[in-house]
């Protein structure tokens, strides 16, 4: 990915569900437990969660409650390396942290995490997905080399990393997905790794690198290539300066009701309007866009009756203007959801046909999780 791809990916997002893992479904008594707030307009959010240090990825846990990931914070509590923009500094603040019954606690804290002054990117725990109870599965980020984690000591080797949280707390380095970059780099070009969004099944996690423009596969900490995704051409004049593409920069994988699997993608420099796109992997063959013309995709999500929701970070180039939630039916057709919001990174559907959605997620301490009546 290109240095500035790099720097800008790692300012947004990041589960537990139960054996099917589908990053989607909760009880509907138990969200009733949870939330009990007053009916909702349309579109109208309600912060269910709050003062969040750049909240990530979300899932409902085996027991139903909500989790989000959190990147960190800015504090700097160990060595820093040099990267191709500024410095990441060891930080250690990343978390998890669980609504249940409408109480909201900090589970799991000291998770990976580094802080880039000079980029203002907070960099950690991206998502999680689980597979039965004990098997929450982490992807940490880097935005960087992945040779260059050794720069940071022991902790180096937490980051470009997939680990395992148990319900303790403790957690553990599970699969190398940076090693796997520095040995195949599946894209080609300069060596970056990023892990982001993972989907956990049985036996098996998927994750999506969005340094690497690649998705992975990881079975029993033996990492693979299952696709990479290619740049989009910018045309000539379309945007001033010496833009001729945009990378791919994938965010999110998911299982569609088809089987098949789904990866969005963010798009790289200058992000532009349009150039963020959903793609349909299946396994063995090229992968196939399932939607165009988005912009700055984060996440997406499906609900029960098919429908794909699609988390905008921003809406205009170099993240400006409001995030927004692009509904698209199960015959293509789009409604953009009447809410703003502000650099959102994840989104989940619950059973009772809520939205949840991470907002802020770029920054610490005010970080929500927001829910919303689609």
């Amino acid at each position: 990915m290109h240095p500035s791809i790099r720097s800008t990916v790692t300012t947004f997002a990041a589960l537990l569900l139960a054996s099917c893992a589908d990053h989607s479904t909760a009880p509907l008594d138990v969200l009733a437990k949870q939330d009990k707030v007053a009916p909702q307009a349309t579109g109208s959010p309600v912060v269910v969660m709050s003062g969040l240090d750049s909240p990530r990825g979300l899932a409902f846990g085996p027991e139903g409650a909500l989790y989000v990931v959190e990147a960190g914070s800015t504090q700097v509590n160990g060595p820093c390396v040099v990267v191709a923009r500024g410095s990441n500094c060891y930080s250690g603040t990343g978390a998890i942290t669980r609504l249940w019954k409408g109480r909201q606690e900090r589970i799991a804290s000291g998770l990976p995490s580094y802080y880039n002054r000079a980029a203002s990117d907070i960099g950690g725990p991206q998502d999680i997905d689980f597979q039965g109870r004990g098997n929450g599965f982490v992807t940490t980020g880097w935005a960087a080399n992945p040779a260059l984690r050794a720069g940071l000591g022991a902790n180096g080797s937490s980051f470009a990393a997939m680990i395992r949280v148990t319900p303790t707390g403790d957690w553990k380095i599970v699969a190398d997905p940076g090693t796997h970059e520095l040995l195949s780099n599946p894209a080609g070009g300069p060596l970056d790794s990023n892990p982001y969004g993972v989907l956990a099944e049985a036996g098996v996690q998927y994750l999506v690198d969005a340094g690497g423009n690649s998705l992975l596969k990881v079975i029993d900490g033996v990492v693979s290539t299952v696709a990479i995704f290619p740049s989009t051409p910018i045309a000539p004049g379309s945007f001033p300066g010496p833009f001729v593409s945009s990378e791919a920069v994938p965010t999110e994988v998911t299982r569609g009701p088809d089987g098949a699997l789904y990866v969005s993608t963010l798009s790289g420099v200058p992000f532009l309007p349009g150039a963020a796109r959903i793609y349909r992997v299946v396994e063995g063959q090229v992968p196939t866009v399932h939607a165009a013309g988005l912009t700055q995709v984060t996440d997406h999500a499906w609900g029960p009756d098919g429908t794909l929701y699609v988390l905008q970070y921003a809406s205009a180039p170099f993240f400006g203007g409001p995030g927004r939630i692009v509904r698209i039916a199960t015959n293509g057709a789009r409604t953009t959801l009447p809410v703003a919001l502000t650099n959102p990174t994840a989104i989940i559907v619950g059973h009772d046909g809520a939205l949840y959605v991470s907002n802020r997620g770029n920054v610490a301490s005010v970080g929500q999780v927001l829910r919303i009546t689609p």
